[in-house]
């Protein structure tokens, strides 16, 4: 298993993970983007985002989709990592493992002071995964987010 960066030929692959994570946390129909505009976004000088692919000979198992992140109270850039997805069928044989690994190497090597994300409070596989490699489950900040009419309301004040 190998992994490596994304680029813009992986678009469709990145969206096929996207629909499949989506599809395992039960909101199938919130995906909005698609393979051009994530092909136009890694081909940007200044993409939104980066992304680890897995493969096992050639073939696609895995992602992490992440961003930069800035910790105010340490002055410290970090890593956010949007989007973690190994389908069933290549689950339990390290794959997470390694994307998440590389991923703190990555905040190291960076000069991150911390990779932080989320996860659904329903989602008891993924809590005891990332709980067994020694992360915080911060139960005491709720994520906020405008989006939508909210958020052009908002922008019109």
């Amino acid at each position: 298993m190998s992994l490596r960066f994304a680029s813009p030929d992986d678009a469709e692959t990145i969206y096929n993970f996207i629909v499949q994570l989506a599809i395992y946390e039960r909101e199938p129909e919130a995906v909005e983007t698609n393979a051009g505009v994530l092909r136009e976004q890694l081909s940007s000088e200044s993409s939104p985002f980066e992304c680890l692919i897995a493969e096992r000979g050639g073939i696609p198992v895995g992602f992490a989709l992440f961003f930069s992140s800035y910790s105010t109270w340490r002055g410290l850039p970090g890593i956010y990592l949007e989007d973690l997805f190994v389908p069933e069928q290549y689950r339990g044989s390290g794959i997470g493992t390694k994307l998440l690994a590389e991923l703190a190497r990555l905040t190291l090597q960076r000069g991150g002071a911390r990779l932080e994300w989320s996860v659904l409070d329903w989602n008891e596989p993924s809590i005891g995964f990332y709980e067994h490699f020694g992360a915080a489950i911060r139960r005491d900040w709720l994520p906020c987010r405008l989006s939508g009419q909210a958020l052009r309301t908002l922008s019109e004040r």
